[in-house]
């Protein structure tokens, strides 16, 4: 990094939650001492209004849009016209009001669901629209890829620069261990953990197990987005990933071992297994700003585990 972000006002919605932690946490290391953080009970950024008031108070030459409504399979399925709904509107309203404020350059961060249901591994950009999302997550991905349009169609008519990032699935200290809410990681992790706890004898896993996803640790996306933020200007979405994918049969026996947990793991098929593969290549990335994951999963879990063994006390 250089001096780039010491002087600029920040504005980084969803800096409160798991990614934006570590976002803001770099941004400070960084001599950022403009960083506005917009928290729902005093900004709701599904309202006009109040994204006026959060612009005219920040003033900022940089946003950074990672605030989202989000979840693992159970949470998409419960709630697709919420996810849609807040989603997009606060990605259309968030924009055009920059827009109209003349922010000098919004980072939209957007979500591997947004690729087709059967798209060609490793994803590449030019496939994103070859296809429908995975039907259990495409309401999320669809109203988040609409970023991307409105991103190139205002660069295209205004020269406003917006970028799209898409990062893939992130998992690290300080995710969400809901079980109710959360993504695979975390959910096997807490399985485990719990399982040992209570001398459980087997732990249950939806679906088959036979699907594969990729995994970034959140200080490695959270780089890649201030990289991006720095040095990348063009309209083109931009993956953020690793380039290796892990059948989740084999993330959780890793986990399982990671977690000294020793029983039986149970495959549930009759719940969904979500798209087929997730693996991203990430070679533009590398390409325009520089960016490659340091991070191995092992090393990550392992991070990953000890922090949430903290937080319970254990």
């Amino acid at each position: 990094m250089t001096p780039f972000f010491e002087d600029k006002s920040i504005v980084v919605t969803g800096g409160a939650g798991f990614l934006g932690l570590e976002v803001v946490r770099r941004l400070e290391a960084e001599g950022c001492r403009k960083i506005v953080v917009p928290r729902s009970r005093e900004f709701d950024l599904t309202r006009e209004d109040a994204i006026r008031r959060l612009l005219e108070l920040a003033q900022p030459d940089l946003v950074l849009h990672l605030a989202a409504v989000v979840g693992g399979i159970g949470a998409n399925r419960m709630h697709p016209g919420e996810f849609f709904y807040k989603n997009l509107i606060m990605g259309v309203q968030l924009i055009e009001m920059a827009r109209k404020y003349k922010v000098s350059k919004l980072v939209a961060i957007g979500t591997i669901c947004s690729y087709p249901k059967f798209t060609p591994v490793p994803f590449s950009e030019q496939d994103l629209w070859n296809g429908y999302p995975e039907e259990t997550n495409a309401p999320y991905g669809l109203a988040k890829k609409m970023m991307l349009v409105q991103s190139q169609s205002y660069r295209q008519e205004y020269g406003f620069n917006s970028i799209f990032l898409l990062p893939v699935n992130l998992y690290g200290p300080g995710d969400n261990f809901d079980l109710q809410t959360s993504h695979v990681i975390p959910a096997l992790i807490r399985k485990c953990l719990e399982a040992n706890q209570r001398g459980d004898s087997e732990i249950e896993v939806w679906g088959t197990g036979e699907v594969s996803r990729e995994f970034l640790y959140v200080a490695d996306a959270a780089e890649g987005i201030l990289l991006a933020a720095e040095h990348y200007n063009q309209s083109e979405p931009v993956n953020l990933g690793v380039g290796r994918e892990i059948l989740v049969k084999d993330l959780v026996r890793l986990i399982a071992d990671l977690t000294g947990f020793r029983g039986r793991i149970r495959f549930d098929p009759s719940k969904p297994d979500g798209q087929p593969r997730r693996c991203l290549n990430s070679a533009r990335a590398e390409r325009e700003f520089g960016f490659k994951a340091k991070t191995s999963l092992e090393d990550g879990l392992r991070k990953t585990i000890d922090w949430y063994r903290q937080q319970r006390g254990w």
